[in-house]
């Protein structure tokens, strides 16, 4: 008796419980556009700044592990700042840009002209925080430096761009990969230009300053005097990335929607036709270059304070392949997509493949370095990508919708269809 009026409990629980989800579906979809989209993204936007406060109770998860460190985390940001920099030029404008990492060197190498004792020539301090009036050298505000840094980094992206963009295609790749070479051999060779040393070869410049904000503030509202000096500069470092990032993600969804993003799809999808119709391919092209390499200048000076020197083993051609596949795996012109796949793959390079590598050795017999085949790995997720899923993982709506379509068998020039 017990069992057989329990079923009709159970039954009508359920029925109640999937009329409560329903009445929610309907009440979410009654929300306005705006709600809906701003919601998950306070939500993720809190998850992401409280990080730094939980990753050390987080369990560990099969097969990757453990969830990325906090420094880890700074490194993973950093880098998909400058994916998402890169995606103007390529999944915005559509221009293929195999030297992007010249743009990143750029940046760091500011922040080591502009925020270290590396000039021993002279002493000028500008709103350094935490640094001795004493010290020899150029020692400006690191916030200020980043500024600099960007705008630096951008006329380097015009003057890198002037003689490249009347190239098209494959043309404008190779160019752009002279150029990506250029700079990092220049870098590593300048330390004797005529008897000045300009980057200090192969050594780098270190230390460069930290950020920081300075007796006065400290006094007023307590933030940090200096973030080296403080016991939770990690954090310090993951905080003023994760801003550093919405901004630029703020940035480039506003210049996607504006009247010059509008100009950036329409050379990417056709650049005659958009010629035709009084687009100027130049000028557009060149703001292109030079919004894209300001984003990877301020990164760059980032991660350099965030190291504390500007070394040239770290700019690689490597590093460019690496960023364009984070905007090709995100999806070209998807700000989100590239977001989501910048992280994974950071991730991937810095922490994953080898946690990974140390569970595949632990529970299989498999005995074999996985960090051997770091770009090979890359190589494979590519092609799976552009086989099973060629849009991205989060596509933009215009490409996804014209790859999905493309031209159907039977098409004329005209769209009409034979019988």
């Amino acid at each position: 008796m017990a069992t057989e009026g329990a079923a009709p409990v159970g039954v009508r629980g359920r029925v109640a419980h999937a009329l409560r989800l329903d009445e929610g579906r309907r009440a979410w979809r009654r929300l306005p556009d705006s709600a809906r989209t701003l919601i998950p993204g306070v939500a993720l936007l809190g998850i992401a700044a409280l990080y730094p406060t939980y990753v050390e109770s987080l369990p560990s998860v099969p097969v990757i592990q453990e969830f990325p460190s906090v420094s880890t985390a700074v490194i993973m940001i950093v880098f998909v700042m400058m994916a998402v920099g890169l995606n103007i030029v390529v999944g915005y404008a559509g221009l293929l840009d195999l030297g992007y990492v010249a743009f990143y060197a750029v940046g760091a190498y500011t922040a080591g002209w502009l925020a270290s004792g590396h000039f021993q020539q002279v002493q000028i301090h500008v709103g350094a925080a935490g640094i001795s009036p004493d010290l020899r050298g150029i020692h400006i505000n690191i916030w200020i430096v980043l500024l600099l840094a960007g705008c630096l980094t951008g006329i380097a992206g015009i003057l890198i761009g002037l003689p490249t963009l009347r190239l098209r295609g494959d043309y404008l790749a190779i160019v752009t990969l002279g150029f990506g070479e250029i700079i990092p051999q220049f870098v590593r060779n300048a330390d004797s230009l005529g008897g000045f040393n300009l980057t200090a070869g192969t050594f780098g410049i270190n230390p460069i300053d930290s950020p920081g904000f300075g007796d006065s503030l400290n006094e007023a509202i307590g933030l940090p005097i200096n973030f080296q000096q403080s016991f939770e500069k990690i954090n310090l470092f993951y905080w003023s990335a994760l801003a550093l990032l919405l901004i630029t993600i703020f940035c480039s969804v506003r210049l996607r929607d504006s009247r010059l993003g509008r100009a950036w799809i329409a050379i990417r999808e056709d650049e005659t036709a958009a010629a035709a119709m009084g687009v100027p391919l130049m000028r557009t092209k060149t703001w292109a270059y030079a919004l894209g390499a300001f984003f990877g200048g301020i990164a760059g000076a980032f991660y350099a304070s965030f190291k504390g020197g500007a070394f040239p083993s770290e700019f690689f051609f490597n590093i460019s392949v690496f960023l364009l596949c984070m905007v090709i795996l995100g999806g070209m012109g998807s700000v989100w997509g590239v977001v989501v796949a910048g992280a994974i793959l950071a991730y991937l390079n810095q922490e994953g493949l080898a946690n990974i590598g140390g569970y595949l050795n632990e529970e299989t017999p498999l005995d074999f370095e996985v960090t051997k085949y770091t770009f090979g790995i890359y190589g494979a997720i590519i092609v799976l990508m552009m086989l099973f899923r060629p849009q991205g993982l989060i596509p933009e709506r215009r490409r996804a919708s014209e790859i999905e379509e493309g031209v159907h068998e039977g098409d004329t020039l005209y769209g009409e269809r034979h019988a």
